[in-house]
């Protein structure tokens, strides 16, 4: 029974292997001009930068808004406001609250944002929801909470270590994100993990992934063998950065600080052409902060290297106990 069940999801991936290399090479060319034709690029604002995020050929604002805040949803609204002034054009939400707040949050703007969702507390992590029956059933769920009939990235939170998951769990995974795009219900799929090899594995064997998200932070640099990114750039598949700001371990006490370390981390991350990072920010001068970043150059000299080379050692320095595994994410 077993082997009926890989070799028919076998038959569903050679076929999906066939269809993709097709859509990516109609799609290679209308990629190559979306940068020039700012019409196309969703809530443009010239002072923002918009990098093509893989085979979605979707055109994202080079830094996006993560969904982790400790504002309300008056303060949220705020932010999400301010955001799209300045020319952002994508919220990554990982909790059903988060989902509830930023759809909330764009009400009568949908269409300034995309919005990706994770039900992370009903996905591949539990146990209970590792078929395809009742992922799409947790998706649903947060559809309907949210008043949402889609969503533009449904991207599943997976274990950290997403090697945990077994291959027949993977599959599961997979059928579900296939189906909701067959549905509607999901413009693109993607998953996150904190496993270089297993994210490597997915995208190489699945080639229904279209997004993956996981850590980069100032202390990450490009593998020089075995990268990631080589994989991702292969299979065209677009990737976002979690924990820009090491989990807020980059920052000191002093504000000013604060902000001026912010930025270099931004420079930073989007000199090194890896992923598109998605801070979380608790009000606008966050925001304000981040455009300043996206406007200023990319690459620091060697005072600014200096001045995060400290801060580096600083954030390793003092890592929460629950976030030590960044210390692992020195190479991708």
């Amino acid at each position: 029974m077993e082997d009926k069940k890989v070799s028919r999801r076998k038959f569903m991936r050679d076929g999906a292997i066939v269809a993709a290399g097709v859509a990516v090479g109609l799609g290679a060319k209308t990629a190559s001009g979306a940068a020039d034709n700012t019409s196309k690029i969703l809530n443009y604002n010239p002072n923002m930068e918009y990098r093509r995020q893989g085979k979605t050929n979707l055109m994202v604002s080079a830094v996006c808004l993560g969904g982790h805040s400790s504002s309300n949803q008056e303060q949220r609204n705020e932010i999400v406001s301010r955001a799209i002034d300045i020319g952002i054009n994508y919220i990554d939400a990982c909790t059903k609250g988060e989902v509830i707040r930023d759809a909330k949050a764009l009400e009568g703007r949908r269409d300034k944002m995309y919005l990706a969702l994770s039900h992370c507390g009903k996905e591949t992590r539990e146990e209970e929801y590792r078929t395809a029956k009742k992922l799409l059933g947790s998706l649903d769920e947060v559809l309907q909470a949210s008043g949402q009939e889609y969503t533009d990235l449904w991207r599943i939170t997976c274990f950290e270590p997403g090697g945990r998951h077994t291959f027949n769990t993977a599959c599961e995974m997979v059928e579900a994100l296939e189906t909701a795009k067959k549905q509607g219900k999901a413009r693109f799929v993607g998953f996150s993990t904190h496993d270089r090899r297993w994210i490597k594995f997915m995208i190489e064997y699945f080639p229904q992934i279209d997004c993956v998200c996981f850590p980069f932070t100032t202390m990450s640099k490009r593998a020089q063998t075995d990268s990631v990114f080589e994989a991702l750039k292969k299979q065209d598949v677009g990737a976002f950065g979690i924990k820009p700001f090491a989990a807020g371990s980059l920052f000191a006490k002093d504000r000013k600080t604060n902000f001026e370390r912010a930025r270099l981390a931004i420079r930073y991350i989007l000199n090194s052409n890896t992923v598109i990072p998605i801070p979380g920010m608790n009000n606008i001068e966050y925001v304000d902060n981040v455009a300043k970043a996206v406007m200023e150059r990319r690459e620091l000299d060697v005072k600014e290297t200096a001045e995060l080379d400290i801060a580096n050692r600083q954030a390793l320095a003092k890592l929460p106990k629950n976030y030590q595994w960044l210390k692992n994410w020195q190479y991708v």
